[in-house]
C-alpha cells in the first residue's frame, strides 16, 4: 500500500468540449505549486490526480495545491490493488490512522468505477463495513444518515481509500476565462475582487494609484504586500503604479469641491482602461460595493460606465462589509488591509461629496480639464512592479 495525495477538479467535470482544456490548465497549475517538492508519481485517473512524495511533505503540499483554482477536495489517499484482502487491509489502516478515543458513527461509500470488479458496490460496503465492526466495534457503529465518518473507497484501476477531504476554492483554473486589469488599493475591498474573479479563471493584473508625496512609500509598500498574498492564488503578475496627486490637484482647483471624488474615480478608469488596451486586458476589475461610500451609488456608477468603453467588472456589487471581510480573513489579506496607511481617496476629500451625479454636469467639469493631458502624464510617469509571491 501506498500513500498519495489525489486531487479532484470540481466544475470542470461540466464543461463538455472545454474539459481536456482546463483539465490541462490546471494540472500545470498544480505542478507548478508543488515544483519545490520531489515527486515520485504524477497521474491522471477518472477525473482526479494522483501525486505520489515523501508523505512528511504532504500538509505543506496540500496547503499549497487548495490555493489552486478549479479543485473541489484534495485528500490524502491509501491506494492498494484491486485485491479483497489487500481492500480490508487498507480499510483496517485508515481507521487505525485516526486514532479513535471516543464512540463515534461511520458509513462507507462506494465508487466503483471499474465495473467488472466484483462484489458489487452494495455488497462491498457492506463487507468493508464488517471489517469496521469487527476492529472498531467498541467505538464505532454505523450511521447511514448523518454519519461522522466518511470511509470513501475508490475502485479504479488502483483501490482508493480515504477518510478526510481538504476543500478547495472551486471555480475556473486561471486563464480560461480572459484577462483582467485590477484596481488594487490598500483596503479590505479590491484584492478580494481580484481573488473572486481569478477564482472564475481570469488571469489578473493590477494598477494602483497614490498621491505621492500626500500618501507615504510604505502606503505603496502595504498595497504590494497585498499584491503579493493575492499572487499565491492568481499567480504573478505585474502592478503598474500610477501617481494621482497632479490630477487630484488639477480637480481641486478648477471644478466643484463636491465633485472631486467622482472625477478622481474617473480619471482612474480613464487611465486603467488607457493601459488595458495597450496590454491586451479584456475588462476592468473594481472592488466597488454598491452604496458603501459615496462613489458608489447607483448614480455614480452608472455616470462612471458612461464616460469608459471598456468593460468594468465589479464582483463584490452586491455583498456587504461581513462578507467581503469573511473572504479577505479566508485569503489572508484582512490582516495587511487594515494597516492604518492612507490611500489616494483621502486626499482632498470633500465635507460633501456628491451622491447622485449626473452625467451633464460630470461632463461639464471634465471639460474644465486638460484630460487627454492629464492622463498622458500620469502613464509617462509610471512604476512597474513584478510581482511573485516567494513562499
Amino acid at each position: 500500500m501506498d500513500y498519495l495525495i489525489s486531487v479532484s477538479f470540481g466544475e470542470l467535470t461540466l464543461k463538455g468540449d472545454n474539459r481536456k482544456d482546463f483539465e490541462n490548465r490546471i494540472i500545470r497549475k498544480i505542478k507548478k505549486a508543488i515544483e519545490s517538492f520531489e515527486i515520485d508519481e504524477f497521474y491522471k485517473e477518472q477525473g482526479k490526480v494522483y501525486i505520489k512524495a515523501n508523505r512528511e511533505f504532504y500538509k505543506e503540499m496540500i496547503e499549497k495545491i487548495k490555493k489552486v483554482f478549479g479543485i473541489f477536495y484534495i485528500c490524502e489517499v491509501l491506494r492498494c490493488k484491486k485485491d479483497i484482502c489487500d481492500i480490508e487491509q487498507m480499510t483496517k489502516k485508515l481507521i487505525f490512522d485516526l486514532d479513535i478515543k471516543e464512540k463515534k458513527t461511520f458509513k462507507v461509500f462506494i465508487n466503483r468505477v471499474d465495473k467488472k470488479f466484483t462484489p458489487k458496490s452494495p455488497e462491498l460496503s457492506k463487507m468493508l463495513g464488517g471489517v469496521v465492526l469487527k476492529n472498531f466495534g467498541n467505538f464505532l457503529k454505523v450511521d447511514v444518515h448523518n454519519p461522522q465518518i466518511h470511509l470513501f473507497v475508490d475502485v479504479k484501476e488502483y483501490v482508493y481509500g480515504y477518510v478526510k477531504r481538504y476543500k478547495g476554492f472551486g471555480g475556473l483554473p486561471i486563464g480560461s476565462s480572459g484577462r483582467g486589469l485590477l484596481l488594487l488599493s490598500g483596503g479590505i475591498d479590491s484584492p478580494v475582487a481580484g481573488f473572486v474573479m481569478g477564482k472564475r479563471g481570469m488571469e489578473i493584473g493590477v494598477i494602483h494609484f497614490h498621491s505621492y508625496p500626500f500618501t507615504s512609500e510604505r502606503a505603496e509598500e502595504k498595497v504590494k504586500d497585498l499584491a503579493k498574498i493575492l499572487s499565491e492564488y492568481v499567480g504573478k503578475f505585474t502592478m503598474t503604479s500610477i501617481n494621482l496627486f497632479p490630477i487630484q490637484k488639477e480637480i481641486a482647483s478648477k471644478c466643484p469641491e463636491k465633485e472631486i471624488t467622482i472625477l478622481g474615480r474617473i480619471f482612474m478608469m480613464k487611465i486603467a482602461e488607457k493601459l488595458a488596451v495597450k496590454q491586451n486586458y479584456n475588462a476592468l476589475v473594481t472592488g466597488e460595493s454598491l452604496g458603501q461610500v459615496a462613489s458608489q451609488t447607483i448614480q455614480g456608477l452608472t455616470v462612471v460606465d458612461k464616460l469608459i468603453d471598456i468593460s468594468i467588472l465589479r464582483p463584490l456589487i452586491a455583498m456587504d462589509k461581513t462578507e467581503i471581510i469573511d473572504i479577505a480573513r479566508t485569503i489572508g489579506t484582512y490582516e495587511t488591509s487594515i494597516l492604518p496607511f492612507e490611500d489616494c481617496c483621502t486626499v482632498f476629500l470633500p465635507k460633501h461629496p456628491v451622491t447622485k451625479p449626473k452625467i451633464e454636469d460630470i461632463t461639464k467639469s471634465l471639460s474644465l480639464l486638460d484630460v487627454d493631458s492629464l492622463i498622458k502624464d500620469a502613464i509617462s510617469n509610471k512604476k512597474v512592479y513584478n510581482i511573485k509571491n516567494e513562499q
